[in-house]
C-alpha cells in the first residue's frame, strides 16, 4: 500500500513538473525587432515571397539558356511497319503488296541562336537505316544513308526578333524580382508591426483596466467608510459601485481582446496558437535625419517600380516591333554539307557527295482589308498609352515619397508631444487620487483625471505605432536604412554581369 502511494506521488509531481516546463516553453517575450526578424524567418508571407523569388530566378535561368549552344539528339528507334500497301506500277496500275520493314534514324546537332538577327545556325550529323524483312535471297535487306556533316542556317527576314527584345526586357524583370523580394520583406515588417502594436495596445488596455479596477475598488472602500461615518451620500456610493462593476467589465473585455490579438500574432509569425507572448514596448526611438530629395533619389535608384517604368516602355516598343514584323514574312533557309548511301554503315563516310540547299520563303498579304494597318495602329496607340501612364506614375511615385517622408517627420515630432502628455496626465491622476483620499477632490474631478490618463496613455501607444509603421514604410519605399545609413539591397556583381 505504501509503495502504491509512493508511485502515485512520483507520477503526480512528475506531471506537475512537466506541465510547468511545458508552460515555460510556451511563454515568450519579444521586442519589436525580434518579432520582425521572426516574421522574416518563419512567417508564411515571407516564405511565399522567397518562393516567388526562387521561381523568377529559375525563369531567368531558363531565359539565359536560350542563348547558349544546345546539343540535341533526335531520332526514331524504331519505326516498324507490317501491312499491305498500294504500290503504283510503271504502267499506272496499282498492286497491293505485303510490306514488312523498319526505318531507324538518328541526328545529332549542335544549335546556336544568333540573337542579333533572330536566326539559328547548327552543325549536324545523321544516320538512317532501312530494313526490308521480305527481301528475297538475292535482294538487299539492309541499306544505310547518312549525312557525315551538315551546316544549316535558318534566318527570318524583316521579322520580329524575340531574342533581341527578351535580351533587353528579361534582365530588367529579373532585377525587379530581386528588388521586389526586399520590398515584400519590408512589407512583412510593416504587417507584423501592425499586429505587434495591436497586441501591445491590447496588453496596455489590460494593464489600464486592471489598474483602474484596483483603484476603483480602493475608492469604493474609502467611500464606503465615509458613508458609514455619515460624511457622504448613498448616491455617491452607488455611483462608485457602478464604476467598480464597469471596471470589471472593462477588464474582461481587455482580456478577450488580448487573446484575439495573440492568436493573430502567433498565426502570422508561425508560432503555436497556444504560445503565450509578452511584448516589450519599443520606446527607444532612433534619431536620424531624412532628407526628402535624398529619399526620392534613393527610391528611383533602388525601387523595383523605377525599373518597371523602363521595362513597361520596352515592352510597348516590342509590341510595335512585333506588329511591324507581321506585315511581311520571309524565311531564308540554307544548308551545306555531305551525304551518302551505302549497304554498310561505315561506307557512308567514304567519298560522300556534296549536299546543298538554299530556299527563300515569302508571304505577303495583298488584300487583308486593313488588318495590318489596324494591328500597327493598335500597337502604336498602346505605346502612347504606356508612355502617358508611365509619365503619370512617375509623378505619383515622386509625390508618394515626398508625402511619406513629410508624414514620417511629423509623426516623429508628434510622438514626443504625446509622450509628454502621457507623463503629465499620469502625474495629474496620481495627485488627484491622493487629494481624493484626503477629501480635497470630488469623485467627478477624479474620474476626469482618470479618463484623461487613460486617453493620453492610449494616444501615446497609438503614436508609437504610427511611428514604427512609418519607419518600416520608409524603408520599403526607398530600400534604404536611414538609421544605419546603408542600402537594404545591393545588386550582386555576378547578376549584373550575367
Amino acid at each position: 500500500m505504501i509503495a502504491r502511494r509512493f508511485f502515485f506521488l512520483i507520477v503526480f509531481f512528475g506531471a506537475a513538473f512537466f506541465c510547468k516546463y511545458s508552460f515555460a516553453q510556451e511563454s515568450m517575450t519579444y521586442s519589436l525587432a525580434e518579432m520582425v526578424q521572426q516574421a522574416k524567418d518563419r512567417s508564411p508571407a515571407a516564405l511565399r515571397a522567397a518562393t516567388k523569388r526562387e521561381n523568377l530566378y529559375w525563369q531567368y535561368r531558363l531565359f539565359k539558356s536560350n542563348y547558349n549552344p544546345q546539343l540535341r539528339l533526335n531520332g526514331t528507334i524504331p519505326s516498324y511497319s507490317q501491312a499491305f500497301n498500294s504500290i503504283t506500277q510503271p504502267d499506272g496500275s496499282i498492286e497491293f503488296l505485303e510490306v514488312q520493314q523498319n526505318l531507324m534514324d538518328l541526328e545529332l546537332g549542335l544549335q546556336q541562336v544568333i540573337s542579333p538577327t533572330g536566326g539559328t545556325i547548327s552543325v549536324n550529323t545523321s544516320t538512317n537505316r532501312f530494313d526490308d524483312f521480305l527481301a528475297g535471297p538475292n535482294d538487299v535487306q539492309t541499306q544505310y544513308s547518312g549525312v557525315p556533316i551538315n551546316v544549316r542556317l535558318s534566318q527570318p527576314l524583316f521579322a520580329y526578333n524575340a531574342y533581341k527584345w527578351d535580351k533587353k526586357i528579361q534582365p530588367l524583370v529579373f532585377e525587379e524580382s530581386k528588388r521586389e523580394f526586399v520590398q515584400e520583406m519590408e512589407e512583412v515588417s510593416m504587417n507584423v508591426t501592425q499586429l505587434f502594436f495591436t497586441y501591445l495596445i491590447s496588453q496596455v488596455n489590460l494593464e489600464i483596466a486592471q489598474q483602474n479596477l484596483i483603484n476603483s475598488e480602493e475608492i469604493f472602500s474609502i467611500e464606503k467608510k465615509r458613508y458609514e461615518l455619515g460624511t457622504t451620500f448613498e448616491d455617491k456610493l452607488l455611483q462608485i459601485e457602478l464604476q467598480v462593476l464597469q471596471a470589471q467589465q472593462d477588464q474582461a473585455q481587455a482580456k478577450l481582446d488580448l487573446e484575439s490579438s495573440a492568436l493573430a500574432v502567433n498565426s502570422f509569425i508561425g508560432l503555436d496558437p497556444n504560445t503565450q507572448i509578452r511584448l516589450l514596448s519599443p520606446e527607444d526611438i532612433p534619431e536620424f535625419e531624412v532628407d526628402v530629395e535624398e529619399a526620392i533619389l534613393l527610391a528611383f535608384q533602388n525601387r523595383a517600380d523605377a525599373l518597371g517604368f523602363d521595362r513597361r516602355k520596352l515592352e510597348a516598343e516590342a509590341l510595335v516591333a512585333q506588329a511591324k514584323g507581321e506585315r511581311l514574312t520571309m524565311q531564308l533557309n540554307a544548308s551545306y554539307g555531305y551525304n551518302n548511301a551505302a549497304f554498310n554503315w561505315a561506307d557512308i563516310y567514304q567519298n560522300p557527295n556534296t549536299q546543298a540547299l538554299v530556299s527563300l520563303g515569302l508571304s505577303v498579304p495583298i488584300l487583308d482589308w486593313g488588318r495590318n494597318k489596324a494591328r500597327m495602329a493598335q500597337a502604336n496607340a498602346n505605346q502612347q498609352l504606356v508612355e502617358y501612364t508611365v509619365q503619370q506614375d512617375l509623378i505619383n511615385f515622386e509625390q508618394e515619397i515626398f508625402t511619406k517622408v513629410k508624414n514620417f517627420l511629423m509623426i516623429r515630432e508628434r510622438l514626443h508631444v504625446t509622450k509628454t502628455s502621457d507623463d503629465v496626465a499620469q502625474r495629474r491622476y496620481e495627485i488627484a487620487l491622493k487629494r481624493y483620499q484626503t477629501g480635497n477632490v470630488t469623485i467627478t474631478d477624479l474620474n476626469i483625471a482618470q479618463s484623461e490618463k487613460d486617453t493620453n496613455r492610449r494616444a501615446y501607444f497609438t503614436a508609437l505605432q504610427e511611428f514604427w509603421l512609418a519607419y518600416y514604410e520608409l524603408r520599403s519605399l526607398t530600400l534604404y536604412d536611414f538609421e544605419n545609413r546603408e542600402l537594404l539591397y545591393v545588386p550582386e556583381l555576378s547578376d549584373t554581369e550575367s
